[in-house]
């Protein structure tokens, strides 16, 4: 037996809760989970607790009861090293950065949701997450918009899809009688009922076929540039100029481009122009009442909390007071806790990620944001933003690695989107092993609740294996549960124990102290 350790998780188990109304779907009871309350939680013990399927919000720490509950809630995870942003996040991120250079306010089509819309999660981290970090707090850098060099081309992926459906288009719209492909014309013979007018056509009839056709100014400089760059390349080679194949350097010189699509950082970090319209900074600062940018700017985060809340959840102004009277919350001791990514433009806060940046990933809790500023698509914004944080992150420490996005619900159309969001995976619900998110969708389209793992030998391997094991603090004393079975007095607990040892794991249940009175 010996005191408790202050370094030590400390939770309180509730068991499974009585049917509660569901966010999602509007059922007035069918939302089901086990719950527990963490009076103190290190990230280590956070991350393996999420890698199991739980999830916080605030202090309270909870795991959907997958089987029963009316929206299954399936953690998913992204690959941060491995993402490539679609055009709907390159729409999003350009017009950021047009926002920014020119103060362009035009509305993007298509915005997506922002991350876990519910507003317990926004009680940053009550709880305290420790760790023995190798990252320190020095090294965990905001990110600027005013970094690296100006993207100067568009990607050429992009590109080549907007010329395919350029070319598509102009087949749709022009009559069959007027346009004849030059290759279809020489191997088959003309219907009678096409025919090549070269006649000038009238001011709004269509293009004039005696002259050219046009080009794209684009197409013209690319061209000249392959040119010189082809003339180049065949001066630098040994031999005469007729030794050099044409085709070759060109395929080559577009399969090095092609091969090279833009990253969310060519985004992210592009210079902004001298006479820029707006400056935006985002500034990482960790959840600390002692911690000097917290404390000065925790006034004008709550405001905009009140007011994210109110406008966009409909919450009254005493509701969003709960948010302000919270206990100060500890930061962590080294690199790894809870944080607030605040994004700053012109000065003032228009948004605040919360994170939590654990041993292998960085997990995004909650955002709020100004509503005047909808049309930036913060949600999707700071997603990318966090994204390519983790990116950042992983060259200081290897292990991580993972982008976690909360939960994936499928059965609700609203919460979709994470899975654009690739590539990434689902956590199987049963074996808690990850899954890629293709191999998942099928069964999901079949059935709201699924084992994506298709071995059917395979069980959860973290299970509890011996319950005599579990750490229990009883009167400010640790001990293993088989002490404390011996000692306790009532009727047996053993029941909801044997069920929070499964639920968290052999390792948690023999790390973390289940309180018991």
């Amino acid at each position: 037996m010996a005191a408790a350790d202050r370094s030590s998780s400390i939770v309180e188990y509730f068991g499974g809760e009585a049917g509660y109304r569901c966010g999602y779907c509007k059922n007035v009871t069918g939302n089901l989970s086990h719950g527990m309350w963490a009076h103190s939680m290190t990230v280590q013990d956070y991350q393996d607790l999420i890698d199991r399927g739980w999830r916080r919000s605030g202090k309270y720490v909870y795991k959907p009861i997958m089987n029963q509950t009316c929206c299954p809630q399936y953690t998913i995870r992204c690959q941060p090293l491995h993402f490539q942003p679609s055009k709907s996040h390159k729409k999003v991120l350009k017009k950021m950065l047009k926002f920014l250079a020119k103060g362009d306010s035009s509305k993007v089509a298509g915005d997506e949701e922002p991350m876990d819309s519910h507003r317990e999660d926004a009680i940053a981290c009550s709880f305290v997450l420790k760790n023995e970090s190798d990252i320190s707090q020095s090294e965990l850098k905001p990110l600027s918009v005013e970094e690296t060099e100006r993207v100067e081309t568009e990607d050429n992926n992009e590109e080549e899809e907007m010329k395919k459906e350029v070319t598509v288009k102009k087949v749709e719209s022009e009559p069959p009688q007027t346009c004849v492909d030059k290759d279809s014309a020489g191997s088959s013979e003309r219907s009678n009922s096409a025919k090549l007018v070269h006649t000038t056509p009238k001011p709004g009839k269509g293009a004039d076929l005696s002259k050219p056709p046009c080009r794209k100014a684009k197409d013209i400089r690319k061209e000249r540039k392959l040119h010189k760059l082809l003339q180049n390349q065949t001066h630098s080679l040994e031999g005469t100029p007729s030794q050099v194949e044409p085709q070759v350097l060109l395929s080559q010189n577009s399969k090095s481009k092609a091969n090279q699509p833009k990253s969310i950082e060519d985004f992210i970090f592009v210079s902004l122009p001298d006479d820029a319209t707006h400056q935006l900074e985002v500034r990482l600062v960790p959840v600390s009442f002692e911690d000097p940018q917290f404390n000065s700017s925790f006034s004008q985060s709550a405001t905009l909390f009140a007011k994210y809340q109110m406008a966009i959840h409909k919450d009254t102004p005493s509701e969003c007071g709960e948010y302000e009277a919270e206990n100060p919350p500890s930061g962590p001791d080294c690199g790894y806790g809870s944080f607030h990514q605040q994004y700053w433009l012109d000065g003032k806060i228009i948004a605040v990620g919360v994170i939590d940046i654990l041993p292998y990933c960085v997990s995004s809790v909650y955002l709020y944001y100004d509503p005047d500023y909808t049309f930036l698509s913060l949600g999707v914004y700071s997603a990318l933003r966090e994204i390519a944080f983790t990116r950042q992150l992983h060259e200081k420490a290897s292990e991580l690695c993972y982008y976690y996005m909360g939960f994936y619900i499928h059965s609700c159309p609203k919460m979709r989107y994470k899975g654009q969001y690739r590539p990434s995976d689902l956590l199987c619900p049963e074996t808690y092993v990850w899954v890629p998110i293709e191999q998942c969708l099928p069964t999901l389209e079949h059935s709201k609740y699924c084992r994506f793992n298709q071995d059917l030998k395979a069980v959860d391997e973290g299970c509890i294996k011996e319950l005599g094991r579990v750490r229990v603090l009883h009167k400010r004393i640790v001990m293993p549960y088989s002490m404390y079975k011996k000692r306790r007095k009532g009727p047996s607990d053993e029941a909801s124990v044997q069920q929070y040892a499964s639920l968290v794991g052999q390792t948690c249940s023999e790390r973390m102290l289940l309180f018991r009175s």
